[in-house]
């Protein structure tokens, strides 16, 4: 007799999804609107039907087990696909529903386009998170994210991608610094000088880092930070030059900005989404806006 499959509990997928992605029972709890004992029953019965450990439980603390890695592959796909089959059921009523999540290196990137999209689409949700190059194109390629707005165009063949404008990286110097009174900078005299950097993922670390290799200078790099506010923060507190990108640099009573005079460093952001996502109708509106605001 032919053995008959077992019925998939979406219930119990979905929570599992949620304490994934969460990184506790608590924080899934929350972001599903339930309460945990709810959520630990249903994970529970999960690994219970299939006698698998999904968790490595330490404390309140949990790590997903190999198995659930090779789960959590599979659920961000069908959850990023449900929220696909909702957008094509709600792109007849003019996209009046949905949630759309974006990523960007920065808020200057992306402010422009969440408020041009949501004066078109009001009714859409629109969140947005902010991290590096590399954890905008992670976001993306792990179903965690919808689009990204990268520095500079990808040749990830998994993606799909629209350019929209373009940035200038400049120097970011205290007011007491012998360049503060300067509009430019040679690259040439950048040789030597103690700079505050951002971190190995970041897209304008490396075009800078790239410029100064292209003309043979040499600098001392004395600090690496993850964000972009504590550049702003160490240059102003003395602990050397900064570089940031022009339309990120907001006014600082202590900083002031100066362009790169014989070598401008460019970035090219583009608006990317997986290819295999491209025609999903809220990640389509967003692209086309994208390519309407690059055209104008």
């Amino acid at each position: 007799m032919k053995k008959s499959k077992k019925s998939l509990n979406f219930k119990r997928l979905r929570c599992f999804h949620a304490v994934a992605t969460e990184g506790s029972f608590t924080q899934a709890a929350k972001s599903l609107g339930v309460g945990q004992p709810s959520i630990t029953t249903h994970v529970k019965a999960l690994e219970d039907d299939y006698g698998i450990e999904l968790f490595a439980r330490h404390g309140h603390h949990v790590e997903l087990t190999d198995v659930g890695r090779r789960l959590m592959n599979v659920t961000q796909r069908v959850f990023s696909l449900e929220d696909e089959a909702i957008g094509v059921l709600t792109e007849a009523s003019g996209l009046k529903t949905g949630h759309l999540r974006i990523a960007a290196i920065g808020p200057g990137q992306v402010t422009d386009m969440i408020l041009a999209f949501g004066q078109r689409h009001p009714e859409v949700e629109l969140s947005v998170s902010l991290g590096n190059s590399q954890d905008v194109l992670s976001g993306m390629l792990n179903f965690r994210n919808d689009v990204g707005i990268l520095p500079l165009e990808t040749a990830d063949k998994r993606l799909h991608s629209v350019p929209f404008g373009e940035n200038r990286i400049v120097l970011l110097v205290r007011d007491d610094h012998a360049w503060s009174a300067r509009e430019e900078i040679g690259i040439s005299e950048l040789e030597g000088e103690r700079f505050v950097l951002r971190e190995d993922g970041s897209a304008t670390r490396h075009a800078f880092e790239d410029a100064l290799a292209g003309a043979g200078v040499s600098i001392k790099p004395v600090l690496a930070i993850g964000s972009r506010e504590a550049v702003r923060e160490a240059v102003a507190n003395g602990l050397g030059v900064g570089i940031a990108l022009e339309d990120e640099t907001l006014p600082h009573k202590r900083l002031k900005s100066i362009r790169i005079a014989d070598d401008e460093i460019i970035l090219h952001p583009h608006v990317a989404c997986l290819n295999e996502r491209r025609n999903a109708p809220l990640i389509k509106a967003f692209l086309e806006l994208a390519a309407e605001l690059t055209a104008r």
